[in-house]
This record gives structure tokens, C-alpha cells and sequence, in this order.
């Protein structure tokens, strides 16, 4: 795990997974504690912005001292993020999901998965799905919570449009567009709720650290 400079004033922390923790995990684990520590007033970030594998924490009065700070809570971090593993704890309230399971590309994740269409609708209602971080168009949420061996292909061309409110899977992710847009995700449903408004406070439906389950609609 690695602190970098980012400009003058933002820090990236570069989440290289110890000793078979998650990566996943591990950026949700630094999420959560930085989120904390700066509502205590024990963190000087007015962005905290966790992706894929790394956080980053913007606009800091003090860059080196901050990195002094992460460097002394990483141990805290680590273990939190290596008790997460085998369980489905989260934090913030569940939001349900209703899904529309109707999505074209049903038979192929079934057959990725080698099992019939029933079983995939079980796995993904059975599921609780966490907000890893939020990309790719406003408020699109990456949903991580399925097995990695579940791991799927893009399309190998992606669709020129994709409707808004699709459900789709791709890589380790789930994932719910918020708008409709190109995409290679393979679809497996669809929703009506809203996941991004620009009058709402805040105007992504879904932020990070957010459980979520699907339900069929």
C-alpha cells in the first residue's frame, strides 16, 4: 500500500491488497475510517473519493502531515478490512432495489455461471450488494458483494445504447445505469428508481458504503 502526492494539495492511497485481503475491502475499510475521522474533525479532506483500488482525498490544507496521519492509521484499517472478509457487514441503511429481471442477457450469465436462469435470479436477490464507488456517468454505482470466481465478460461489442435503469454485471461488479449511455455490461434487468438528480442533496441515490439488495419487482 502506497501514499502518492496528487498535485499540491491531494493524496492518493494506492490500495495493494496485504496478505489476501481484498481489494475491495481494503478501499471500502479506508472509506469508511476517513469518512469518520473527518466528521470527528480529526481529518482536514473536503473530498474523499474511493475508486476501483485507491482513495483519494482532495483539497488538504497539509498534504505531509495528513500522510503522517494515514501512515499511522493504516494498521487500524488493515485489520478492519481483514474482519470483513467472509461476511456481508456494512455499514448505512439497506436500500431495496426492485429489479424488472427481464434482461436479454440472462441466458449468458447462466450459462457463464453454469447454472439455469432461476439460479441467477436467486444469487442476485440473495445478494447484499455494498456501493464500492461511484463512475462511468453520475451516479452509476459499482455493487461489490458476488463471489470473484462469478467474475463476467463484457460484451465484446458494447451497445450503442443502453436504456436507464438497466441492471447489468460485468467483471466482479453489478452495476445500475443511471441514464441511458453506450455500455458492454451484460443486462439482467431493469429498475425505476432514480439514481441520479442534479436538485437532490446528495444527488447520487446510491454513494459509497450504501448496502443494497435486489428484489424481483
Amino acid at each position: 500500500m502506497r501514499i502518492r502526492p496528487v498535485g499540491a494539495h491531494a493524496l492518493l492511497i494506492d490500495c495493494t491488497s496485504p496478505d489476501g485481503v481484498p481489494q475491495a475491502d481494503l478501499v471500502d475499510a479506508w472509506r469508511a475510517e476517513l469518512w469518520r475521522r473527518r466528521e470527528h474533525g480529526d481529518l482536514s479532506a473536503v473530498e474523499i473519493v474511493p475508486a476501483a483500488s485507491t482513495v483519494l482525498l482532495d483539497d488538504l490544507p497539509d498534504p505531509a502531515a495528513t500522510t503522517e496521519q494515514l501512515t499511522r492509521w493504516t494498521p487500524a484499517v488493515v485489520a478492519a478490512a481483514a474482519a470483513r472478509r467472509g461476511t456481508d457487514e456494512h455499514d448505512g441503511e439497506e436500500i431495496v432495489v426492485p429489479v424488472d429481471f427481464d434482461g436479454p442477457d440472462l441466458p449468458a450469465v447462466a450459462e457463464h455461471w453454469g447454472v439455469d436462469v432461476p439460479a441467477v435470479l436467486s444469487r442476485l436477490t440473495g445478494t447484499r450488494f455494498r456501493v464500492a464507488f461511484c463512475g462511468f456517468a453520475p451516479g452509476f454505482p459499482y455493487l461489490t458483494g458476488l463471489p470473484a470466481e462469478l467474475a463476467l465478460p463484457r460484451l465484446a461489442t458494447p451497445r450503442p445504447r443502453v436504456p436507464t435503469g438497466s441492471v447489468a454485471l460485468a467483471g466482479p461488479y453489478a452495476g445500475i445505469y443511471p441514464s441511458a449511455s453506450p455500455g458492454g455490461w451484460l443486462l439482467v434487468g431493469r429498475t425505476d428508481l432514480v439514481l441520479f438528480d442534479v436538485h437532490a442533496d446528495p444527488p447520487a441515490r446510491l454513494g459509497p458504503g450504501t448496502p443494497i439488495r435486489m428484489a424481483a419487482a
